[in-house]
Order: structure tokens, then sequence, then C-alpha cells
């Protein structure tokens, strides 16, 4: 089957030139360093195009794709478009793809590494990606670090979505790339920019000759889009009418000016009517201003999207909304009719496929307002009105402000433009013309949003970085953050996360001690749906007007993953700067939400924890108080009892249980909904990781060592306390794997069964024919498995409670001097590579006993 037949099948799209052409590139395993597409020109086709190229040589194209959008942007449409995708791969011969979210209210599923062998699409943000790239993954435990950076670094194309938005990080990546080369890492990792606005000058990857070659008119559109070839349904959306108007407006007037301009061209025009302005006090304004002109109206015509929303509305923003859905092109819902408004902040400028009739704007740099010009009349079906609102007088405190020379930068560019033929008073702003503006290098930097100050990255904290198993502070490795965003600027200032949740105000004083918030939240990590992000400073200053005693306990989480408990009232008494790039949890008490963002004057919130779904709408996890018996098909995570007040029969007052559905190994706490036994849970790892190698073409002797560490991964499960630990009277006669999760677990006495395994593989034949550097690789993997051994394992778990004489002492001392040796020679994400496929046979294993392999 050709490309172009191939490509129609997945996509329902015939390809434009441009997608031909870079298929062709991507078949041979040349990737573009940076993609310079126009936006509605279908750039997000990357993803077929690189599944395309795959299936054609697999050899030469990464088996994953991770595409990665910037962290203001709201909607996720790549995950919807990744799964047309999966649904009709089979249409061209393609029989498994894998398809991830790291973001939004559905939970990573872990399709895109319970199998690493597969083809696989994983979407997230800046911050999720980023962060797991730098063995720091944002609200995952300690263990599973290691296999996020392994398989999100190795085997990989990582496409950057509106790169230009986030130079530090498309940095990073380059330096990702760099340092892995001259490691000689065994798997590869190329990164593509893609950008509408790309800040790179010079050579790239764009529209074709014949794409750019656009007639001066063009013909009105067919009745049915099929009746226009993909040639011309390009040079119709280069050409799409978008005339330019400037409005100046006095100090503290915007609000008011553009309800005016409302009021006078779109009141009852029955058109989609899309406004954008920088600052959030801005939209709540006009949303004040339009609601109280259409208080009368049966449904309210207005909606607001910002990048303080919580993830849970936002997402139920972009699948229910019917205002919102007035902006897309396939929407999933009915769309309200009559004239509507939709009020954003740069949230909606990036990865929202909007289009809308007319546009209403403040003044921001260029790079911005090309996003903002490409969210109306993407199509080319009309003509489009573009008002931009600037200030009469500009600030003059401001004259040096870098942000403030590029705005007014952009206004001189813009006024370069043509006065369009269909409006006298207008400049034409089609793609076309934008792209025949023809900036040199150093008028692009001026009129872009100006870079961060960008931190350099060394071989030194990448070493730094990767020791996850040092779960405290450590000199010399700084928090993550600024190396994915660049250090905060006065147009960008730090921000921070606020979340609800229940226990912040059950567990307090004494069970502090025996329940630590940073367990608990290993156990029951935050997810993005119940995060809300803004202006640290503006949080700091809501936070201290909540309507609530100074004595209602909050948490601040760190970047570290420590956990802080202290006092609202402690917490505003000191500096605001204490906030920056923390998360601060409320119990849903204090108040403080309404409308999808912090609200200082409400008295009400909501923990949302639980409303965490898989991608087949199954809830994830669960909170219960006193109700033992486990929702169907979840194991117990953790259980909390309360026995301040117990009764008098000395009875705990409530228990706290908290339930999961099994979808990995990682938790020693969680208990797997029915026992099953080790001999038989070792010889399915080893055939799950026979299957990793063989499809991935691994070579010996890496092929080996997988295997082998898979085979004798849990060998250290035999002792006598592990066994009594799983509550299982049948022991020696029978060795359990796993107990189920109706079993009392024992005490354990924090040996660690992997390294028990260590100490147990010498005595097998098949790791003593190994040569001397294979075992030293086994043993590695064998300790690794759970994320110990990067570099040690901590003091009380270094022990072994039946040695048999042998010398444990250098055992363990050994341990991070062979991590040391090994990170040197197959590199930092190679290593991590390799032990995640047997983590990630382990995985496969456990999920065969319990039936849910399918």
């Amino acid at each position: 089957m050709k490309f172009e037949e191939s490509f129609h099948a997945l996509t329902g799209n015939a390809p434009f030139p441009w997608q031909v052409a870079l298929f062709d590139k991507f078949k041979e395993g040349a990737f573009p360093a940076s993609c310079n597409l126009p936006t509605g020109l279908g750039k997000t086709s990357v993803l077929a195009i690189w599944l395309l190229a795959f299936k054609e040589n697999p050899t030469h194209v990464p088996r994953r794709l991770v595409y990665v959008v910037n962290r203001r942007t709201v909607v996720d449409q790549t995950t919807n478009e990744a799964e047309k995708l999966k649904e009709n791969c089979s249409k061209v011969g393609i029989t498994e793809l894998a398809i991830s979210t790291l973001r939004g209210q559905f939970a990573d599923n872990r399709e895109w590494s319970a199998d690493p062998s597969r083809p696989a699409i994983i979407c997230g943000t800046v911050d999720m990606i980023g962060s797991r790239l730098l063995f720091s993954g944002y609200g995952i435990g300690f263990k599973a670090k290691p296999l996020h950076a392994g398989f999100l670094g190795q085997d990989v194309l990582l496409v950057h979505d509106e790169a230009h938005l986030e130079p530090a990080f498309q940095e990073l990546l380059i330096a990702i790339e760099k340092e892995q080369r001259r490691c000689n890492e065994f798997q590869k990792f190329h990164v593509v920019e893609l950008s509408a606005t790309s800040r790179a000058g010079g050579e790239v990857f764009g529209l074709t000759k014949e794409e750019l070659n656009v007639p001066k008119s063009i013909p009105k559109a067919p009745i049915e889009p099929e009746q226009e070839t993909p040639l011309q349904v390009v040079h119709r959306r280069m050409k799409a009418k978008k005339g330019i108007k400037f409005h100046p407006f006095a100090k503290d007037q915007l609000a008011r000016k553009i309800d005016e301009l409302i009021e006078t061209q779109w009141k009852d025009s029955g058109k989609a009517i899309l406004i954008f302005v920088r600052a959030v006090a801005d939209v709540e304004k006009i949303e004040k201003l339009l609601s109280e002109r259409n208080k009368k109206v049966e449904h309210k015509p207005v909606q607001v999207l910002t990048g303080t929303l919580r993830g849970l509305e936002r997402d139920r923003l972009a699948e229910n909304d019917a205002i919102f859905a007035r902006f897309l092109a396939k929407p999933k819902v009915t769309p309200q009719v009559g004239t509507v408004y939709f009020i954003c902040t740069s949230a909606g400028e990036v990865g929202v496929d909007l289009s809308a009739d007319h546009l209403i704007s403040d003044l921001t740099p260029l790079d911005s307002m090309m996003q903002r010009f490409g969210r109306v009349n993407r199509r080319g079906l009309g003509e489009a009105n573009i008002d931009i609102f600037y200030e009469a007088e500009p600030d003059p405190k401001k004259e040096d402000d870098a942000f403030e020379r590029a705005r007014w930068k952009t206004k001189a560019i813009l006024e370069r433009l043509p006065v369009c033929d269909w409006s006298a008073d207008r400049r034409e702003a089609a793609p076309i013309e934008l792209r025949v503006l023809n900036l040199t290098k150093e008028e692009r930097k001026a009129a872009f949003t100006p870079e961060p100050t960008i931190l350099p990255v060394t071989d030194i904290l990448f070493d730094a970085w990767s020791l996850t198993t040092i779960k405290e502070k450590m000199p010399g490795r700084p928090p993550v953050e600024p190396y994915l965003h660049g250090l905060p600027t006065e147009w960008q200032p730090p921000e921070a996360h606020v979340a609800w949740r229940i226990e912040v105000g059950e567990i307090t004083g004494k069970m502090l001690e025996e329940y630590a918030p940073a367990d608990l939240l290993e156990d029951y990590p935050l997810k993005p749906h119940e995060l809300l992000k803004d202006n640290a400073s503006r949080i700091f200053e809501r936070l201290k007007r909540l309507k609530v005693d100074a004595t209602t306990p909050v948490w601040i989480l760190s970047e570290d993953d420590s956990v802080k408990p202290l006092t609202l009232g402690d917490l505003i008494k000191g500096d605001k700067e204490y906030l920056n790039y923390k998360t601060i949890l409320l119990p849903p008490s204090a108040g403080g939400f309404a409308s999808g963002m912090l609200a200082s004057e409400s008295t009400t919130a909501n923990d949302v924890a639980d409303e965490c779904y898989d991608v087949k709408n199954l809830q994830i996890r669960k909170r219960i108080f006193n109700e033992k018996e486990a929702p169907e098909e979840m194991k117990l995570e953790r259980e909390i009892v309360f026995r301040e007040g117990e009764d008098k029969d000395g009875e705990p007052i409530k228990i706290w249980y908290w339930y999961v559905r099994p979808q990995s190994t990682d938790s020693p706490n969680a208990r797997a909904t029915k026992e099953y036994f080790l001999q038989p849970h070792l010889d399915d790892a080893k055939q799950a990781a026979e299957q990793f190698v063989d499809n991935l073409k691994m070579p010996e002797p890496l092929r080996t060592a997988v295997v082998v560490a898979a085979q004798f991964h849990d060998i250290g499960k035999r002792r006598k306390v592990w066994q009594n630990s799983l509550g299982n009277i049948g022991y020696p006669k029978f060795e359990w794997a796993k107990s189920g999760r109706k079993m009392a677990a024992l005490e354990l006495n924090r040996y660690r069964h992997e390294f028990g395994s260590v100490l147990d593989v010498t005595s097998h034949f098949e790791f003593q024919k190994l040569d001397e550097a294979i075992k030293e690789l086994v043993f590695h993997l064998i300790a690794a498995h759970h994320g110990r051994a990067r570099p040690h394992f901590p003091v009380d778990e270094a022990f072994d409670p039946e040695p048999k004489g042998r010398n444990v002492e250098v055992v363990i001392k050994e341990v991070p001097r062979r991590f040391a040796r090994l990170q040197r020679k197959y590199g930092r994400w190679g290593l991590a590579f390799l032990e995640s496929l047997v983590r990630a046979a382990d995985i496969q294993a456990s999920k065969k006993a319990e039936g849910n392999d399918k």
C-alpha cells in the first residue's frame, strides 16, 4: 500500500505535499531538527507519518513517539488523534499500538511501559515529560522514576510542539540528545522541534515549493470538501482572509473598550467571537461585563479558559461545553447557537484546534499574536475581523522592559502588512502574508517573547538526577523546574499549584508521625486533574483572604517530594516567595474554590483525587471509610487507623481504606487481588523478557543479561521472613510471590527481597556460566528492579536475615560502585532502559498471574 493510501486509511484525509515529503525523510531515519509549519495545516499528522515510517523501516525509526505540548496548553487533542490512529491501524497492517497520556483526568494507562517492544505514542506536557526525562517525575514515586526516564529517553522520537513557547525545554532536549551521542547510548533519542512560529532562523523543514506558490485568487470553496485536492486546501488556508485593525484604549479601560466593540459589532450577529487577553484580571472583568449584558438570556453565551483552571474542570470544558463546541470542527456535544464569546488567556493559544468567526485581542509579542491569528478562520471559509487593542499611552516605567519592547515592535511589523482587498480599513494577516514579511533573524528576536535565562545542564547534573534512590535533598542536585522553563521573569513569574485533599484535615497531630504525608502521597499521588496552577504571588494573596481559621492545616509539597505540614496562619505569616514552585494542599473545609479556580471568597471546595479513570472509563482508585470489602478488581493500597477516641472495647473509631486498581507491582504496600506462586511467576517473567528482547532484536550479551535477570529477579522471596510477611502458612511447601488482598500481611522488618536475590543468584548455573562483565549487569538489573541500587540500598534495608555465612557487607559496598561503572558503560538512559525491561517483565508476569494480561 502506498503512503498516500495508508495515510488516508489512518486519518481519513489525503496527505498534504509537506506530509509526503516528511514521510520520505522519516522512513530513512532522517529527522529534521526543526519543522516550521503554519497553524491549521495538520501538524499533529506527524503521529501518522511516524507510524507509517516505523512500519516501513523499524530498524531506523524509533518505536516510541513522545509528543510534548506546552505547559499552558489546556486541551490535549493530540491524544484524541492518536486514539483515531489506534482504531484504524489494522487497516494498514499494524497490529499493535499503545497510547498513553501523562496529563488530564484520565490516568496514565501504562500501555507504553507495559510492553516496551511495541510501538507507542505518549502525549504529555513539558512538566510531565521533562521531569520524567530527568529522573524526577512529578507525581510518581522513586521506584518508577528510572522506568519513565529509560522508556522516554531511549528508542524515542520526541516531538516538541510549539517549541518557541518553551525555549529552555528545547535547549534541554538538545543537550540530552548530544549527551546521549557523546556517551554512545545504544538506543537512540531524536528531537524534532515543531512550530508555526519558530524562533529558529536558517534552514528548517517546511511547506513544499508548490504549497508556497499560492495563486492570487482562490475559488469559492466547494460544497463537498472532498472536491478539493490537498494542495487546493493548503492554498485556501494560506490565503484565509484575516483583517487586522488597531484600537487604542486608555489606562485600565481595556475590558470596557472590548465590551463597547462587542456591543456595536457582534451583539446579535450569531457569530462565534474569540477574545484573547494576557491578564487573568482582564478575563474576569470582560466575563463580568458580558455576563451582566446577557443576564436575561436563557443560556449564558460566555465561557472562560485560563491557565488557572483546575485540571478536572479544564478537561470537562473540552468534553462537554456547548460554547467551546462552537469553535471546534468536530465537537463532541451539540454547539450552542447564537452569538457566543470565548475569553482566553494564553492557555488557548496553542494545542487547541479552535476556529472562531472573529477575534478580539490585546497586543502581545509576535509569536503570541501569530498563534492567536491561527485560531480564527483557520479553514479560509469567510472573512474574519481581528481587532487588536493597545495602550494609547505606553507606561514610561516599562520603556526598557524587554517584553514591552517586543509588543511595540510587533505592532510596527504588523502595520507593514498590505491593506485588505475586502476591507479598506484593515490589514491582511493571512498566513501567506505573514510568511512573506521575510523577517530577519534580528527582527524576529526583537518581536518575539524574550527568552528567559536558560540554565546550562552538565554531565554532573545528569549524574546527580539519576541517583533516584536518594530521596532526600542532595547538594549539587537542584530541582528540575528551572531547567525545564528557565528562570522566572517579570512577564512569566514563578508559579505554584493548589489542590484539595481530605487527608490534610483528617491526619493531624500525632497521626502525622505514624502516617507521613510524603508516604501517603507516594501511595496516592497527586494527578494533573486535581491541580490548579497560578502565579505564586497571586496564590499567596488569595490564601491570605480565605475565610477560615488560622489553625487550618496545610501541607506544602516541594519539588523533591518532601512534605511540610503547617497551619494556614504560619504559611501566610511567612515569605510569599516560599511558595514558588511548591504545591499547596488544603483540606476541603478550607474552601477557596469556585468556577474551577482558586477563589478566596468561596467557603467550599472538593477533593477530586478519586475522579481518576483509565481509558475504559473504569475508576482506578478509591478511598472509603469503614468499608473493608474492596471495590471490584481493586486491591488494598493502605489502611489508616484512627485510634483517638477509641470506643469502650478499645476499637478504633474509624478506619480509612485506600484501594487501587492493579496496574503495576511498584508499591510494596499494595496486595495482589489474589495470591500466586513464586516459581510460575519467575517463569512468566523470563518468558516476557524473552519476548521483549526478541521483538527489540537486542544483541548479545545484553539479551542474555535481561533474560537471566528476569528469571531470578524474585528468588530472594524464598526467605522465611518474606513468606511469613505474606501470611503464607503453607511455607516451605508452597512459596508465594504475592498474597491475596484478603490476607493480613505481617511485619517484614524492611528486608528487601531484591537484595536477597542478588545474593542467591550466584548459586544458579544459568548465572555461573556468564562472563564476569555480564554477571555484573545481571546483579544490577536484579538489585534495581524496584528502584533501589541507584546508587545504593538505604542502610536500614541493606541486610539479609539469612546470610548463610556470606559476607553481606562486601556485597552492600559493591552496589553503588557497580552502578557507577555500568552507568558509564551503558549511559544514564541506556542503563535505565535495561533496568526497565526487567521491571516490565515482572509487571507483565504479575498481570498474567492475576488474569489482567490481556
